[in-house]
């Protein structure tokens, strides 16, 4: 179905970028980013009735049920900024829910215009995750390569010291590589066999990776 709309959904791992692109895709094709972590923090700042049925999950410490992600995300999808279309951020994570996420469309007489995969070696992504640091003190966040501090290990900022946080770790990100391939081979299987996969190579610089997806866009138009 063609209804003219860049409905996207972006899959990736971690440090592959897919904030970073969403955010500048969505300035200039004026499509609305949507993650799926802003929408339960906005459910909930809002105290809607889904948004504390989230919070009961989140602040025990477990998932929010498809069910009620599913709800939250229809309710985002039928916001007035959303007709020309979005980038879907986080969201599907697994085959169910992309189910669930065509089914919901179809309710809505549309459907997704492509599933694009920020594809990154993970050499690569262990490099870009493993040289950010955080100060302790005001939370400001460089990067010893990209974005490094005038002194090493002061922030620029408060002169507060500047830390590694342990999910950014090497071993701690490679775990978090092997999580994210196994739970989401099937969903990049489930998208190619709907012909609506394409991958991206965001291992390169970030300003040609977002040419290439610029490019994706422009031929969905």
């Amino acid at each position: 179905m063609n209804d003219g709309k860049l409905n996207i959904v972006f899959l990736g791992p971690p440090g592959a970028g897919k904030g970073t692109q969403a955010v500048g895709l969505s300035r200039e094709f004026n499509i609305p980013h949507i993650s799926t972590g802003d929408i339960f923090r906005a459910e909930m700042k809002a105290e809607t009735e889904l948004g504390r049925l989230a919070r009961s999950y989140i602040d025990d410490g477990n998932l929010v049920p498809d069910d009620v992600v599913i709800k939250i995300i229809e309710r985002r999808l039928q916001q007035e900024d959303t007709r020309g279309g979005y980038i879907l951020d986080g969201f599907p994570r697994t085959i169910p829910q992309a189910e669930e996420l065509d089914k919901m469309l179809r309710g809505l007489g549309t459907a997704l215009s492509a599933a694009i995969y920020l594809e990154a070696a993970e050499d690569v992504i262990i490099q870009r995750l493993s040289g950010r640091r955080v100060c302790r003190q005001c939370g400001a966040i460089y990067h010893l390569v990209n974005m490094p501090p005038a002194r090493e290990g002061i922030c620029d900022k408060c002169g507060g010291e500047l830390y590694q946080r342990p999910d950014d770790r090497p071993e701690a990100i490679r775990h978090r590589l092997e999580e994210y391939a196994r739970k989401t081979a099937g969903l990049i299987q489930y998208y190619q066999a709907e012909g609506l996969l394409r991958k991206v190579d965001a291992g390169i610089e970030k300003e040609k990776t977002y040419a290439l997806l610029r490019d994706i866009l422009n031929d969905l138009k």
